[in-house]
């Protein structure tokens, strides 16, 4: 008998590649927080639910805290990757480019706004969470920096760019919460993103 014609349930499984291994239990991670909370990403419960033994989720996360953190880069590179790609087909106007920022950021909470609150909510105070997010912080601010620097005599101060970091997250998460409309949380926030150009100084629109 081949074993293309073993009944699933016998035929031998595809061995994973460590890269491979490591994307289907951050997908797994992402639905348990979906479904059961935050509160349920325990290491023992990911590889009961991605059907591994422990020690394969310890060599991969170490520590819950080192799982959290996964989770909180995995949510920034796609962020990151998807404004990348809007802000390369977007118009050239200072309005184009601050309303693929806001819409990305939008978008990204909505699309995984309610487990990324969770996340964060069990990583806060820890070292983890705190040297995850400078780096996600720090790249953000770059990107938004790099968009919207032609439209302003100097680049965008930091400052401006944190101001309009922390409007992002309150306005993205009520987004996500169901206590604003998407489509307001996205005006707003390409407002609050053309008014970071105009406090560095106009210069072509």
């Amino acid at each position: 008998m081949s074993t293309a014609s073993l009944p699933s349930s016998l035929a031998p499984r595809r061995r994973l590649t460590r890269d491979q291994r490591r994307v289907q239990l951050i997908e797994t991670a992402w639905r348990l927080a979906r479904d059961e909370g935050a509160d349920a990403l325990t290491l023992g419960r990911l590889a009961e639910q991605a059907g591994v033994a422990k020690p394969v989720v310890y060599d991969h996360f170490g520590t819950r805290n080192g799982l959290l953190a996964a989770l909180y880069e995995d949510f920034d590179r796609r962020q990151t990757a998807a404004m990348d790609a809007a802000l390369a087909a977007s118009g050239p106007t200072l309005a184009d480019k601050a309303g693929v920022i806001a819409d990305a950021y939008v978008d990204c909470a909505l699309a995984q706004g309610r487990e990324l609150a969770g996340v964060a909510a069990a990583l806060e105070g820890s070292a983890e969470l705190e040297a995850v997010k400078r780096a996600c912080r720090n790249a953000f601010l770059d990107q938004c920096r790099e968009a919207l620097a032609p439209f302003a005599a100097r680049a965008p101060s930091t400052v401006s760019l944190l101001g309009a970091i922390g409007a992002a997250d309150a306005l993205s998460y009520a987004a996500a919460a169901g206590e604003l409309d998407p489509s307001d949380a996205r005006k707003e926030l390409q407002a609050v993103f053309a008014a970071v150009v105009e406090r560095a100084g106009d210069a072509s629109r």
